[in-house]
């Protein structure tokens, strides 16, 4: 029985989606959320910076004892979860890519599979190798979307504005593909008004994916929670605390504790 937490990163609130994930799936694991709102957006970001925060980020959770590592952003996994596995070869490491990419692979019919993400991810071309991997006969396209972090990260999901970003960015991306990868964690919450655009296609969540890969290497390192208590959630952020907890609502879908401000780390 090993009770230490679960470390969790991204670079806002979207990671959250993942937070949820894995609190429906494992209940007694505890749960260190690190959002990086002081340095949001990722995915305009160079390698070079992704790699650096990312670094600072993994070294504050297991000074706090994290047990295991899942990098909730997809830009930083494209960038710098290598990286991470290289410095860090003690602790499990686990990012939001590979799950996705698995499992978009089995829900697709036709092997013509699109994703969708911030410029950095789309650029690093980290799905294209994934699903690749899996089946080389996989189609993949690929359309960077880089409104939509911004606009989630508002809690702008609805209404006018955001329906007319989202026709602008996917009524050109059919290509009869079958299946759409949501790949960023803000993603999500786009969801309703995304299904609006591409009806029939799959939509492609990689937060309950994530959470099954975490539930698989807790098993396979022996360091899962045995313990029946319900996990806890304890949240840390860079920059605007109280509008993290505000909106933190929308993604994990119940009340969140006010979290931690981390400014020296």
């Amino acid at each position: 029985m090993d009770n230490r937490p679960i470390g969790v990163f991204d670079s806002g609130l979207g990671g959250l989606t993942v937070v949820k994930a894995i609190k429906k799936l494992l209940p007694n694991e505890s749960i260190l959320y690190f959002g990086d709102t002081a340095r949001l957006p990722y995915g305009v970001k160079s390698k070079k910076l992704v790699i650096e925060y990312s670094n600072q980020i993994v070294k504050f959770l297991i000074k706090k004892n994290a047990k295991m590592i899942i990098v909730a952003c997809n830009t930083a996994t494209a960038m710098a979860l290598e990286e991470l596995k290289y410095n860090f070869k003690d602790t499990p490491i686990i990012g939001v890519i590979e799950p996705g990419s698995i499992q978009a692979s089995l829900d697709s019919i036709n092997k013509k599979i699109g994703v969708i993400g911030t410029a950095a991810t789309i650029k690093s071309r980290a799905y294209n190798y994934a699903l690749k991997a899996i089946d080389n006969n996989i189609n993949v396209f690929s359309k960077d979307c880089p409104l939509f972090v911004p606009f989630v990260e508002e809690g702008m999901v609805e209404g006018e504005a955001i329906n007319l970003i989202v026709a602008h960015y996917l009524s050109s991306f059919k290509n009869n593909i079958d299946t759409i990868i949501l790949g960023c964690t803000h993603y999500p919450l786009l969801e309703p008004v995304i299904k609006k655009y591409v009806k029939d296609i799959k939509l492609v969540d990689s937060a309950s994916a994530v959470a099954k890969h975490a539930n698989m290497i807790l098993d396979e390192c022996k360091i899962k929670n045995g313990y029946k208590k319900r996990g806890s959630l304890d949240c840390f952020v860079t920059d605007l605390p109280r509008q993290f907890e505000k909106l933190g609502r929308n993604f994990l879908g119940e009340s969140i504790n006010e979290p931690q401000l981390v400014d020296d780390f």
